[in-house]
């Protein structure tokens, strides 16, 4: 079983920044993706960013020139850096993975607020 864990959401004005990320308990080499997803209160999950194995990235046209998905083979994490945050990127976001097998895993999601 593949755990992940979520951290480094909170509190932030409007246009501060943000990084969330996310601990994976087996190498990521195991993954052919990985990725934040968002849900805002009263709407539905949403992608925000992904990385595939090979470094490509893909964002949500809210975020782009905002955030950044990075992963750190290393340290087994995939990180997300949040600049100039806005009220509308308030959510509790979640970190997902895909192994080769095509099965997913998903954390139990990091609050970000956005507010002045």
């Amino acid at each position: 079983q593949v755990q992940l864990v979520e951290s480094g959401g909170g509190l932030v004005q409007p246009g501060g920044s943000l990084i969330l990320s996310c601990a994976v308990s087996r190498s990521i080499f195991s993954f052919k993706l990985m990725g934040w997803y968002r849900q805002a209160p009263g709407k539905e999950r949403e992608l925000v960013a992904v990385i595939t194995s090979t470094g490509t990235t893909e964002y949500v046209d809210s975020v782009k020139g905002r955030f950044t998905i990075s992963r750190n083979n290393a340290k087994s994490t995939v990180d997300l850096q949040m600049n100039s945050l806005k009220p509308e990127d308030t959510a509790v976001y979640y970190c997902k993975v895909v192994d080769v097998g095509n099965r997913d895993y998903w954390g139990k999601g990091s609050l970000v607020s956005v507010s002045s």
